[in-house]
């Protein structure tokens, strides 16, 4: 029995050096603070104190933090949740340098402009493209600006087939299209990667029905939510790589 057990734990700790090493990047560094900026996406029902329960919500942004905290408990990783249900480009604007420079972080991930196209289609008013992106582009030179070393990544907007988007399919795809553009263009302006989420729901829905991965055509589901933070950390490592 003894040697079993000593058997079984030589065996974890191989799993968890190879889970290490085939997962590891640059982001994951010691003392790391990695952000996590958005809408309702991001926000996932987080918690507004410091219940360690609930504090990160159920978003793409809690499995992150779940995976590679619990890989790299030595390295004292610390992660932050800022995505607010609701919010679009100008609402990050006023409350950026509160809810992320402040807090000071290293790496600084952005999921927004699906409410930027929404809401205006609600309510009757012109969807803008060129707005997003101006308030888009400042609040990454904002980031510059006061965090120089932090890194950005980007994630674009993304929709399926559902009932927030379905009645207006064509209207929607278009300005989507726009804004993953814009996001595309940002990310090489600042050298910052691009999480390229709609390529990765398309895939997944030859797999198994959209409303499997994203409920109502704009939130994920627990599935959609393993997608994005799959691909997220797969373009982390494969844009700063650990150091060997």
């Amino acid at each position: 029995m003894r040697n079993l057990v000593i058997t079984a734990a030589l065996l974890l700790a191989m799993h968890a050096a190879s889970f290490a090493a085939d997962n590891d990047a640059a982001i994951f560094q010691a003392g790391n603070r990695i952000l996590f900026q958005g809408d309702s996406i991001t926000d996932g029902g987080r918690g507004r104190n410091n219940d360690l329960n609930h504090v990160l919500g159920h978003s793409y942004a809690f499995l992150v933090a779940a995976k590679y905290g619990a890989a790299y408990p030595e390295r004292k990783l610390e992660f932050f949740n800022r995505g607010i249900s609701g919010n679009k480009v100008p609402d990050l604007l006023n409350r950026w340098q509160t809810n992320t420079i402040d807090l000071k972080p290293t790496v600084v991930s952005i999921l927004i402009g699906v409410n930027d196209i929404w809401h205006p289609l609600n309510d009757g008013k012109e969807v803008s493209v060129a707005k997003y992106e101006e308030g888009y582009d400042k609040l990454i030179a904002q980031t510059v600006a006061a965090l120089p070393n932090a890194k950005i990544i980007l994630l674009e907007p993304f929709i399926t087939p559902g009932r927030a988007t379905s009645p207006k399919w064509d209207v929607w795809q278009g300005h989507v299209k726009q804004f993953q553009a814009v996001v595309t263009k940002l990310g090489v302006k600042y050298k910052a990667p691009v999480v390229k989420l709609q390529r990765v729901f398309d895939e997944a829905s030859k797999r198994a029905p959209a409303a499997y991965w994203v409920f109502d055509g704009v939130h994920p589901t627990y599935a959609g939510n393993q997608l994005i933070a799959d691909e997220w950390a797969r373009v982390a490592a494969a844009t700063w790589p650990a150091a060997k």
